[in-house]
């Protein structure tokens, strides 16, 4: 899959915006997306993280929140896919910043949304 411009989406990002967004989505999306979106989230409020990487994160993050993208998000099954590879795309890239405490607090939000069974999707992020 080839991915988007999402860069150019970073203006699309706020943080009122995103938990609104991963509040509406999150049944329909999937552990694994949400996860990944909470943990870019988390990190990008990091002091740690790089500007080059922060820049990154915000624009995938307005990537999943703007309605305008490669497949509109409406449409079943398919509609989130081109988010998730935006998302996991990003979270390879900053990886390496992502501490443990970032991907505990993220889980914690999770269960919030998902059940244990649900939450097993998570193990297996492709990174």
């Amino acid at each position: 899959m080839e991915l988007p411009d999402f860069m150019s989406y970073a203006n699309k990002f706020s943080a009122s915006d995103f938990v609104d967004k991963i509040s509406k989505i999150a049944k329909r999306a999937g552990a694994k997306l949400v996860y990944a979106a909470l943990i870019l989230y988390y990190t990008l409020q990091s002091e740690k993280v790089s500007k080059a990487d922060k820049a990154l994160i915000i624009g995938a993050l307005g990537y999943l929140i703007s309605p305008l993208d490669a497949i509109p998000d409406a449409i079943p099954i398919v509609g989130l896919t081109d988010d998730v590879g935006v998302l996991i795309y990003v979270l390879r890239k900053v990886w390496v910043n992502v501490e443990p405490e970032i991907k505990d607090r993220a889980k914690e939000r999770l269960t919030k949304w998902f059940d244990e069974d649900e939450m097993k999707e998570i193990d297996d992020l492709g990174l």
